[in-house]
């Protein structure tokens, strides 16, 4: 396995654990304290957005799947922001939206760049696993935006797109094979 490959892999199941943990800091239902949920919360963002950098980083040429993993770190940075800095609520609200739309536009491209790909078992760890996570970050994004369950529908689009990233490492390793 070549660096890049390596690098490709590792950071594929580095966003993994990002978007586990992410969701699991997301589901109300799991007895948990505020700041641990928060914590969780903030981690995985910061995980997923260093997974997607080595991704794009190990994508020696400029790409749709290149500039797909750039937008989802961004995305992530901008949820990040939205966390850690002292905004008033609702521009936290905001940046949490816009963070999670923009990661679900980079899952869409990528979602958009395995299709055009030459079918093969790891291309489909790629589709499926891509289409979900932008399934699942524009569920993310959309819970900000109801007034009902807007904490279980945040907790279902964090563990689709969990899901769909698990997918997309299962992928990343079968491509090594």
């Amino acid at each position: 396995m070549g660096d890049n490959s390596w690098k490709g892999t590792v950071g594929s199941w580095i966003q993994a654990v990002g978007t586990v943990l992410s969701a699991i800091g997301s589901t109300p239902s799991i007895p948990i304290k505020t700041s641990l949920a928060n914590d969780l919360n903030l981690i995985g963002n910061v995980l997923q957005g260093t997974g997607n950098a080595l991704v794009a980083d190990s994508i020696e040429y400029v790409n749709l799947n290149k500039i797909a993993n750039e937008i989802q770190a961004i995305g992530n940075s901008t949820v990040i922001a939205g966390i850690v800095i002292d905004f008033n609520q609702q521009t936290k609200n905001d940046l949490n939206t816009k963070g999670n739309l923009m990661q679900a536009l980079g899952g869409g491209i990528a979602f958009g760049d395995a299709l055009g790909r030459e079918p093969s078992q790891d291309e489909l760890y790629n589709i499926y696993g891509n289409l979900l996570q932008a399934i699942g970050n524009s569920l993310q994004a959309l819970s900000g935006r109801v007034e009902e369950n807007e904490e279980e529908i945040n907790a279902i689009g964090s563990w689709i797109q969990a899901i769909g990233s698990v997918i997309s490492a299962l992928g990343s390793v079968e491509g090594q094979n």
